[in-house]
């Protein structure tokens, strides 16, 4: 009579020993992505607060605003001078003016890293998230309503890292405050707020934002 062939396969301890490694597995995955997601925010929190040095930087050194100085020329060798009105003037994310040679100057003079030559590719600054960055003069309140003389944007930034945002530089009120999120910012002022000024809205997740600081 044949022998009964003994079945094979996994014991219990061997199976949660597997489960255990799983789960250490997604865990290190989910902890790795939060890690990258966090290095993200603190950067493109960092591009916020760096306007804020370049401007009153190249003020203090030059007596004037960059993009606008008249003289850049003859202070950091520039391109372009500006028409020295006080003003950055144009929208955030022209691609020629004073809003354009404003990333010039900063450079040039030291305050911020990139390239100084303006066809080169890479000349106009990104987020982390590879959204278009500028700086622009903001009278009279133009960008969704914010207070300040002057305003940085920033493109295409997730809800969820646009909230994270909002409560590192701001009052955590997207739609009020020194930090507002629009769904664009087109041109010199804000034509798509998300809502109306000092109702928070439903900021998605998943949706890519404009986010404006004034200052």
């Amino acid at each position: 009579m044949n022998k009964m062939k003994k079945q094979s396969g996994f014991t219990l301890i061997e199976l949660a020993i597997v489960l255990v490694i799983i789960g250490l597995l997604l865990g290190g995955v989910l902890k790795g992505q939060e890690l990258i997601n966090s290095a993200k925010v603190k950067n493109m929190a960092s591009d916020f607060r760096n306007a804020q040095v370049q401007i009153y930087s190249y003020q203090d050194k030059f007596r004037a605003l960059p993009g606008d100085d008249s003289a850049a020329k003859n202070h950091v060798n520039a391109t372009n001078d500006g028409n020295g009105d006080g003003l950055i003037s144009g929208a955030w994310d022209a691609a020629s003016g004073e809003t354009f040679d404003y990333w010039q100057h900063v450079r040039l003079a030291g305050l911020a890293t990139g390239p100084t030559v303006t066809t080169d590719a890479t000349y106009l600054p990104t987020n982390a998230e590879g959204g278009r960055i500028g700086v622009q003069s903001n009278p009279d309140k133009t960008i969704a309503n914010l207070k300040g003389s002057y305003a940085i944007c920033s493109a295409g930034i997730l809800g969820k890292f646009a909230k994270q945002l909002d409560t590192a530089l701001d009052d955590g009120n997207t739609a009020g405050g020194n930090v507002m999120v629009a769904s664009s910012v087109t041109g010199v002022t804000a034509v798509a707020a998300v809502t109306s000024i000092g109702n928070s809205p439903t900021i998605d997740d998943s949706t890519k934002y404009t986010i404006c600081m004034a200052f």
